[in-house]
C-alpha cells in the first residue's frame, strides 16, 4: 500500500501545519457511548502514522481520553482533538463524548466541525441509534451538515453488517432512504463454534478491490461465488443511489438505457453528493491485530474524509459588528474571526482555549478583541476586552505542539486569554465581531451544594465561576428564596464530573444537600387579627395596638395593604410602620417559613400612646396581627407549577404519560414531532421534577428529552401540605 500519510504528526512531537483551508478537514465523531469512537480515532491515527501503536481505552492509553476522570470511568467526558495527515490533507478528528450528560461537549465538537462521522455499534442494534444519536442526526440534517456512518463491533456475536445497514436506513433515513448505502461489504471467515463469522476482509463495491484484514494490505482478489449475487445487488443499488444524486440530469436516463457509467464519473458524483450532505455512505471499521499496520476500513474512511467531506470554506458562519450579520469568508488574509470551542485550566500555563478560526489568521502575541454573550443566567460573565494571545499550539490529545499561527479553517490551542470563555468570539481590535453562539442544552438536574469548610467557602465563588467558564452546559443559581447555591447539571454523570473537577482542579470540597423548591403561603379564607405590643419596664415603654382584616386574592396579586383607619386611632406617621411589619412578617412566612403572597391586608383600627408608641412598636404589632389572622384562617401552601414539553420516541409515549400522571401532572395534549417521535405537553408540580431528567432518560431508554418553564404557583393538596409543614395527619 502506498504511503498516504506524508506530513503526518508522528512521535517526533512536531505539529502539522496547513497552509490553505482547502488542505484541512474538520470531522466530528458522533455516536452512542461505547460505540467505539475513541478506538476508531486510535485506528485512524495508527493508519496515518500519527502514532506507532494504537492506545486502548481500557488501559487509559488512548490519545483522546487523557483526563484522570476518563481513565477511571473508561469513557470520554470531554471534547478532544487529534489531527492526522492523509493525502497531503490535515484532518482534525474531534472525538466527542457519547453519554447524554456530556452533550454540551458534543455540540461544541459539531460547531467546530464541517462534517460528522456517526459511529454506530453493531452490538447495540437499533438502541445504539435511538435517542440522542437520532436527534443529532436530524439536527445535522436541518443545517445540511454532511454525514457518513461507520459501523463498528462487527466482531461481536450476532452482529451483521447488512442488518445494521438496513436498521440505519430505517431509523435515520425515515423509512427506506436510498441515500444511505454501503460503499463496501465485509468478507467473513468460517463460522466458529458459537455460529459467529469473523470479519477477515472487505469488498469495495466501486473499485471491486478486496482488502485483506490479516496483512493490512490491499490485494486484488475475486469475491467467493456465494457472494456474487449479494455483491451485484449492492453494487447496482449503490450506483443507482449515486446517479440519483448526480447534478447531471441525463445520467439516470443513460444508465437505464444500458450505457456504462465510468468509475471516474461515479466517484466524482459520490464525493459531491457527500460534500453537500445529500448522500450518506455507510462504512465499517475493525481494530487492527497486534502485528498489523492498520485496522480494517480505516484507509477507506480516511480516503472518504479527504475526498468526500467538505473543506472549511464550505462551512458558512455569520458574525455581526453591531449591524446586520454578514457571512465570514474562510480566507487566511481576511478579517480575523475565531470562536472559543472549549476552555480548560492547565496547572502550568493557566487558562487554555481551544479555538476554531473561521476567517483570517491568528498569530502568537497578537492582540485580539474578546467578546462574550454574557450568559448571566448560567453564571457566565459579560465582557468586551482586548487581550494579548499567548502561545498557539496544535492539540494532539493531551499534548500541545507549537504552531506559531492558526489559519482560517484550522483548530488550535491558545493560551493566556484570561477573560475568554467557551462560546466567546476573538476578532481584530479594529473591527470587533460577535459570532452567534451555538445552542446549548438546558441543564435540568438541580444539585444544591455548600462549602465543606471555611477554607473551601473562601475559594468556592471563584472556582465555580471558572468551572462555569469551562462548561457552558452548567448553570449556577444563587436562589434568594431558598437561600441555596444550586448547580444545574445535565445528569448524574455530569454532576459527578463537575464536583470532581472542583475538588481536584480547584481544590474545593463541597457537600450536597437536598434541593429545596420555593414554596409560598397564602390565606385559605378571610380572617381578622389583633396585634398588641405593650411593654413597660422602666424608662421609655413600647405601646402599639392594631387590628387588621386579611383576605385571599387571585394568584399573582402579591400583597396589597389598605388603610381604612378613621378618627386617628392609629396616628398617620405609624400606618407605614404597620405595613412594614406586615410585609416583613409575610416575607418570613406565617406557617411553614415560606413567603406569604396573594392577600389583601386592611388596617381598620388600633390604639396608640402619646409617649410610648414608636415605629418599632407598630412594626411588631403589625406582625403579631398577621400571625393571629393566619392562625384563624388557615394557610394553604402554594407550590410552583412548570409547563413541560417532552419529546420522546413513539414507543415510549404510553409509559411517559403514565409517569406524568403519577407525578400529579396534567397532560394538556400530544402531537407528532418529526418521524417516529411525539411531543407531550403537560403541567407538572416542580416538586415532582427534581430528578425527572434522570428518570425520563431511564424510562425512554435515552430517547426522551424535555424543557420546562415556570407557569404559576398553585395550592398544594392538603395531605401533602400537612406533611411539608410537619403536621400529623390522620390515617
Amino acid at each position: 500500500m502506498a504511503d498516504k500519510s506524508s506530513g503526518a504528526t508522528g512521535g517526533n512531537g512536531r505539529a502539522m501545519a496547513a497552509e490553505r483551508p482547502e488542505h484541512i478537514r474538520n470531522v466530528a465523531l458522533v455516536g452512542h457511548s461505547g460505540s467505539g469512537k475513541t478506538t476508531l480515532v486510535e485506528a485512524m491515527a495508527l493508519t496515518a502514522r500519527a502514532v506507532n501503536r494504537a492506545g486502548r481505552v481500557e488501559d487509559g492509553t488512548s490519545l483522546s481520553d487523557y483526563d484522570e476522570i476518563e481513565h477511571r470511568q473508561h469513557r470520554s467526558v470531554q471534547l478532544s482533538v487529534v489531527p492526522v495527515a492523509w493525502m497531503g490533507m490535515k484532518i482534525n478528528l474531534l472525538d466527542t463524548p457519547g453519554y447524554a450528560d456530556f452533550v454540551g461537549e458534543l455540540r461544541a465538537g459539531l460547531r467546530a466541525a464541517d462534517a460528522a462521522l456517526f459511529v454506530i455499534s453493531a452490538a447495540e442494534g437499533a438502541e445504539g441509534i435511538a435517542g440522542t444519536t437520532r436527534a443529532l442526526w436530524e439536527e445535522c440534517a436541518a443545517v445540511g451538515m454532511p454525514r457518513a456512518i461507520v459501523i463498528t463491533h462487527l466482531d461481536t456475536a450476532r452482529a451483521e453488517f447488512d442488518e445494521m445497514t438496513e436498521t440505519c436506513r430505517r431509523v435515520l433515513g425515515n423509512g427506506s432512504s436510498e441515500n444511505i448505502l454501503p460503499l463496501h461489504l465485509p468478507v467473513y471467515g468460517p463460522k466458529g463454534p458459537d455460529g459467529h463469522r469473523p470479519v477477515t476482509g472487505m469488498v469495495e463495491l466501486l473499485p471491486s478491490c478486496v482488502g485483506d484484514y490479516s496483512s493490512g494490505e490491499e490485494v486484488e482478489n475475486d469475491p467467493s461465488p456465494e457472494q456474487l449475487p449479494e455483491l451485484a445487488e449492492a453494487r447496482n443499488r449503490l450506483i443507482e443511489g449515486i446517479i440519483a444524486e448526480s447534478e447531471d440530469e441525463t445520467l439516470m436516463d443513460r444508465y437505464l438505457e444500458g450505457e456504462a457509467i465510468g468509475l471516474e464519473t461515479l466517484v466524482a458524483d459520490l464525493e459531491r453528493a457527500v460534500a453537500r450532505g445529500s448522500f450518506h455512505p455507510v462504512l465499517f471499521a475493525a481494530p487492527a491485530p497486534e502485528d498489523a499496520k492498520q485496522g480494517l476500513g480505516t484507509v477507506e474512511l480516511l480516503d472518504l474524509i479527504t475526498g468526500g467531506f467538505p473543506t472549511p470554506a464550505e462551512h458558512a458562519v455569520s458574525a455581526t459588528n453591531g449591524a446586520q450579520p454578514h457571512q465570514l469568508r474562510c480566507d487566511p488574509e481576511g478579517e480575523l474571526a475565531a470562536e472559543v470551542i472549549r476552555t480548560a485550566s492547565d496547572p502550568y500555563v493557566g487558562r487554555v482555549s481551544l479555538v476554531r478560526v473561521y476567517s483570517g489568521t491568528l498569530h502568537t502575541d497578537d492582540t485580539v478583541h474578546v467578546r462574550g454573550h454574557g450568559m448571566a443566567d448560567r453564571g457566565h460573565q459579560s465582557h468586551d476586552v482586548d487581550e494579548r494571545v499567548g502561545a498557539i499550539s496544535s492539540p494532539f490529545g493531551k499534548q500541545q505542539r507549537p504552531l506559531g499561527k492558526a489559519i482560517a479553517g484550522d483548530i488550535a490551542y491558545v493560551t493566556k486569554l484570561a477573560h475568554a470563555e467557551t462560546g466567546d468570539t476573538l476578532s481584530s481590535t479594529d473591527t470587533p465581531l460577535l459570532i452567534e453562539p451555538w445552542p446549548m442544552p438546558d441543564p435540568l438536574l438541580p444539585i444544591a451544594i455548600h462549602a465543606h469548610s471555611k477554607v473551601d467557602e473562601d475559594k468556592l465563588s471563584q472556582s465555580l465561576a471558572r468551572l462555569a467558564a469551562e462548561d457552558p452546559a452548567l448553570r449556577l443559581e444563587n436562589n434568594s428564596q431558598t437561600g441555596q447555591l444550586v448547580l444545574w447539571c445535565l445528569g448524574e454523570a455530569h454532576r459527578d464530573v463537575a464536583l470532581e473537577r472542583l475538588r481536584t482542579r480547584f481544590g474545593v470540597q463541597v457537600d450536597t444537600v437536598e434541593h429545596k423548591v420555593a414554596l409560598r403561603e397564602t390565606f385559605a379564607a378571610k380572617a381578622t387579627g389583633h396585634g398588641r405590643h405593650v411593654k413597660q419596664s422602666g424608662g421609655h415603654g413600647q405601646y402599639a395596638v392594631c387590628d387588621i382584616e386579611v383576605e385571599p386574592l387571585p394568584g399573582g396579586s402579591g400583597i396589597e395593604f389598605v388603610d381604612k383607619v378613621v378618627g386617628g386611632v392609629v396616628p398617620r406617621q405609624f400606618i407605614p410602620s404597620v405595613e412594614k411589619g406586615v410585609r416583613a412578617q409575610a416575607a418570613r412566612g406565617v406557617a411553614a417559613g415560606h413567603p406569604l403572597v396573594d392577600v389583601r391586608v386592611t388596617l381598620y383600627d388600633g390604639k396608640a400612646h402619646s409617649v410610648d408608641s414608636s415605629d418599632a412598636a407598630f412594626q411588631t404589632a403589625g406582625a403579631l396581627a398577621l400571625r393571629e389572622a393566619a392562625a384563624a384562617a388557615g394557610i394553604d401552601l402554594l407550590e410552583p407549577l412548570a409547563e413541560i414539553w417532552v419529546i420522546v420516541s413513539d414507543d415510549y409515549v404510553g409509559p411517559v404519560l403514565t409517569d406524568l400522571s403519577s407525578r400529579r401532572g396534567r397532560v394538556l395534549g400530544t402531537e407528532p414531532h418529526g418521524t417516529g417521535r411525539t411531543r407531550v405537553h403537560a403541567e407538572v408540580p416542580e416538586l415532582e421534577l427534581s430528578r425527572y431528567a434522570i428518570d425520563l432518560r431511564s424510562l425512554s431508554h435515552g430517547s426522551g428529552d424535555f424543557t420546562r418553564t415556570y407557569v404559576r404557583h398553585e395550592p398544594m393538596p392538603g395531605q401533602l401540605a400537612a406533611t411539608m409543614r410537619g403536621e400529623k395527619t390522620r390515617a
